[in-house]
């Protein structure tokens, strides 16, 4: 399956309500810019006509405008190499692709290479994720990471002392993106599964999840997490804007997960919870 790219000529406030609307609509990773923002989606979940619909809605708030194109699968590698930039989150974690040097001073070096899979560390919810996990004891715990993408955050988790991590998505070429980047990093704990909760109704508790998808999955899916986490056990969120913070933590509260604090970043939230 092919993906859609929206490119979006905006002003700054006007690209923030922009991207909540999209967010409505199935677009479920973005990537600001000087100018504006590109939106993604899948090619089964794109609709012209409610794109069009909101774009409308928002022309006479300021200048406004905005394209689309199919990214094929064969075509994403071209994509992201041209425009991928080794980074540094928390000045302890580098991510680079292979082709980048090792940098110096760092206390994790995470090789990524993303293919059709989105998380290279430089969307902003990746980024607080992982600013999260460095403040997460780690070590000896059965992790589960819900929509893993690339695997970036499985292989943060390994690095900070994970005795097990299963990584789950319900793309295939993501699920296959992420076996091969956890063996770029000489791995040893990670399972990738193909699928969505329903693949973990037989599974022993996790002393740590992490889920950044976004937000109506992760209002869906709640209840499973918090069947999976025992008592006093930590689970981070994100994939959501501030503004939905308060419905995530409604729902969390419903399901005993106690909100711990968050982070934000350009409008972004990764936020921590304990089980009851």
């Amino acid at each position: 399956m092919d993906f859609i790219e929206v490119t979006v000529l905006a002003p700054a406030e006007l690209s923030d309500i922009l991207i909540a609307e999209l967010a409505e609509v199935g677009f479920d990773t973005f990537e600001e810019n000087d100018a504006g923002f590109c939106a993604y989606t899948t090619e089964d979940v794109f609709n012209p006509d409610a794109v069009a619909e909101i774009m409308s809605r928002y022309e006479a708030q300021g200048e406004l405008n905005y394209s689309h194109r199919i990214i094929t699968r064969q075509n994403w590698n071209a994509e992201w190499e041209k425009n991928f930039q080794p980074l540094v989150i928390a000045e302890r974690v580098s991510v680079r692709a292979p082709f980048h040097p090792k940098p110096e001073g760092v206390e994790h070096d995470i090789v990524i290479m993303p293919r059709m899979s989105f998380g290279t560390g430089h969307h902003e919810t990746t980024a607080l994720m992982i600013e999260n996990q460095l403040d997460v004891d780690h070590r000896g715990k059965r992790v589960l990471d819900m929509g893993c993408g690339t695997g970036i955050l499985a292989i943060m988790a390994e690095m900070l002392g994970a005795r097990q991590v299963l990584a789950v998505d319900v793309e295939p070429w993501t699920v296959e993106n992420a076996r091969d980047n956890a063996a770029e990093n000489n791995c040893r704990t990670i399972e990738c599964r193909l699928g969505g909760v329903e693949t973990l109704a037989d599974e022993a508790p996790f002393d740590l999840i992490l889920a950044n998808i976004n937000r109506n999955v992760l209002l869906e899916d709640m209840h499973e997490y918090a069947r999976l986490l025992p008592s006093g056990k930590p689970i981070l969120f994100s994939g959501f804007y501030e503004e939905d913070l308060e419905k995530i933590t409604a729902e969390a509260e419903r399901q005993g997960l106690m909100y711990q604090r968050h982070r934000t970043l350009r409008s972004w939230v990764s936020a921590l919870y304990l089980k009851a």
